[in-house]
């Protein structure tokens, strides 16, 4: 795929819809059980959204659109997400 930044780059709008630094969450993939900080993933922005891949095996982990004022969130390809406290 064109255009790939890491996942520090979608922290704005991530930082939109979550309420602490998503960047630095832990995501375990669906797809093939890796597990890293969100910023470490592979993010590709465009006009039709967001979406933040795995650097493993490049499943969609999140996907986020913005669309009429509504944020639109698919996170299927994300088995466990843990964030630390405070």
């Amino acid at each position: 795929m064109e255009n790939k930044l890491d996942g520090n780059a979608a922290a704005g709008n991530l930082e939109e819809i979550f309420p602490f630094e998503m960047t630095l969450a832990q995501a375990t993939c669906a797809g093939c059980g890796a597990h890293d900080v969100i910023g470490a993933a592979g993010a590709y922005m465009h006009g039709m959204g967001t979406i933040i891949r795995c650097n493993r095996c490049d499943a969609a982990l999140i996907r986020v659109a913005h669309i009429r004022g509504h944020y639109l969130l698919d996170m299927r390809g994300v088995s466990v997400l843990q964030m630390k406290e405070g």
